[in-house]
């Protein structure tokens, strides 16, 4: 397919894990490679063509508007949370109007990764077949990606069909924080309530309908102060141009 028309960025997390950093400022406004991992999100979805992009907001929402008042590339609709956070698939109902019907993408901005041969939101909208996938998601190779910390999340078949690691195992790939859903998975939610969305997940890979796309780079998760410098670090042996 081509780009979707939207994307859902979660920008509304507390950030709890990343203190003392995020005692000033939201985590999506902390800089890799000299720019807030929210604005590498905005660019890629922009550069693959996404139009318009729903971020939510809830802990230092000021300081993540400010950020976003002059962007148009993609066009950004805020979706307000500060009366309560929503989780993230109930801010995906509260957003529902601006996402349109159909197909749309989800993105976390704690994940930032570094671009193989092939950019890997291109490839993911590419991959995404509704009939056959409720649930399409970026993966990473578990080993070598920076600060993961845990022993994976998926098991990945050769036609790219994902299903969840058993407690006690340890899996080859991990949730890139970037995917493909369906607005009519949660059209029967009741707005303003908090839930939670790797459920979605894990029903989808029950039924055989989670699929996974490969990630041709090195995936980046920046959950942690230690994760900045490690991401840094990779940057920095990549090659990766750094914005003053």
């Amino acid at each position: 397919m081509a780009a979707p028309p939207a994307a859902m960025v979660f920008a509304a997390g507390l950030g709890t894990r990343m203190r003392p950093v995020t005692d000033a400022i939201p985590k999506p406004l902390v800089r890799i490679a000299g720019r807030t991992m929210l604005d590498h999100m905005l660019d890629r979805l922009g550069e693959a063509g996404v139009r318009r992009a729903v971020v939510n907001v809830h802990y230092r929402a000021d300081q993540i508007e400010e950020r976003l008042k002059d962007r148009t590339s993609p066009a950004v609709v805020v979706s307000d949370e500060r009366a309560r956070l929503l989780d993230q698939a109930g801010g995906i109902r509260r957003a529902l109007p601006h996402l349109g019907p159909g197909a749309f993408a989800i993105c976390n901005t704690d994940a930032v990764w570094i671009e193989g041969a092939e950019p890997a939101l291109p490839r993911l909208f590419a991959d995404w077949d509704p009939e056959r996938m409720d649930v399409l998601l970026l993966v990473a190779e578990t080993a070598g990606s920076v600060g993961v910390d845990w022993p994976g999340d998926f098991h990945r078949d050769p036609d790219g069909r994902l299903s969840r690691r058993a407690e006690g195992e340890v899996s080859s790939f991990v949730y890139a924080g970037v995917g493909i859903m369906k607005a009519e998975a949660f059209t029967d939610l009741e707005d303003g309530v908090p839930v939670r969305l790797a459920p979605y997940f894990f029903d989808a890979a029950a039924k055989g309908r989670l699929f996974g796309t490969r990630l041709d780079g090195r995936w980046l998760h920046v959950g942690t102060p230690a994760a900045i410098a490690e991401a840094e670090a990779a940057c920095a042996e990549a090659g990766v141009e750094v914005v003053a």
